[in-house]
């Protein structure tokens, strides 16, 4: 027997997302791609192999929860916060915020965002929604998988990168409450920032209870505002991380 009632709940859903565009905002991970310096790279193992006369292909894949375009839980700074497995689905469906800054960056590889670049962004859109994700959009996903282009080091060996302030943050968290945040860099905080292990932003963003991506790509073309993210991921109980799944509705 039809329950009528799911029936009628994915014919509404067809009709809001036909004609729709969908955009996938990840990278493909593989073994040699740009990561973080201390962890070590992916290993991938045919266990079985079609190619090899087995009856299937099977991989074995060694990598940290952290790798390519992934997801932080509150649990990977913060003790006791939110593991994977906590964060509940509702909040893997979210409207869109685009914040782009990509133009400064272009001209300078440090620049972050400032209130003013939200406050630009409301009167054009309104207010950031509540429960929103919202995404730094800064044209650093152009650069991967080019590790080198990617960290973007001076003969100091310091890394000249984008990434969020505090000022901004702490705006979008306390006085809109955003779910969550991403970015195309490999790091929340900027290059000057995290060439000093320095990790306050991204600390800031975790001990808020909030979740984040790292390592996003294609925000290039996303509307600003009126779009919405979905980002899914395995559910390892107790996890820290794991790449992530995420795309566009617009």
């Amino acid at each position: 027997m039809t329950d009528t009632s799911t029936t009628s709940l994915w014919e509404g859903l067809q009709a809001v997302i036909a004609g729709r565009q969908f955009v996938d905002l990840t990278h493909a991970f593989h073994p040699g791609q740009p990561h973080f310096a201390a962890f070590p790279d992916e290993q991938r193992e045919a266990l079985f192999d079609l190619d090899k006369g087995d009856g299937f292909t099977a991989h074995r894949y060694t990598i940290v929860g952290q790798w390519g375009t992934h997801v932080d839980p509150p649990s990977h700074f913060i003790c006791g916060g939110r593991t994977l497995d906590q964060i509940p689905v509702e909040e893997m469906i979210l409207p869109l915020v685009v914040l782009d800054i990509s133009q400064r960056v272009a001209g300078n590889p440090d620049a972050t965002p400032t209130l003013q670049d939200v406050q630009e962004w409301e009167t054009r859109n309104g207010p950031v929604p509540r429960g929103s994700f919202v995404a730094l959009r800064t044209g650093w996903s152009g650069r991967w998988p080019d590790a080198g282009a990617m960290a973007n080091r001076d003969s100091e060996g310091l890394s000249h990168t984008p990434g969020w302030s505090m000022e901004v943050l702490s705006f979008l968290v306390e006085h809109r409450a955003v779910a969550a945040v991403g970015h195309e860099q490999t790091d929340t905080d900027p290059g000057l920032a995290t060439s000093r292990q320095d990790f306050s932003l991204e600390t800031y963003v975790l001990e808020q209870g909030r979740w984040q991506i790292e390592l996003m790509a294609n925000l290039d073309g996303l509307p600003e505002s009126g779009a919405a993210v979905v980002a899914s991921w395995p559910k390892p109980l107790g996890g820290s991380g794991f790449p992530a799944r995420v795309f566009a509705i617009c």
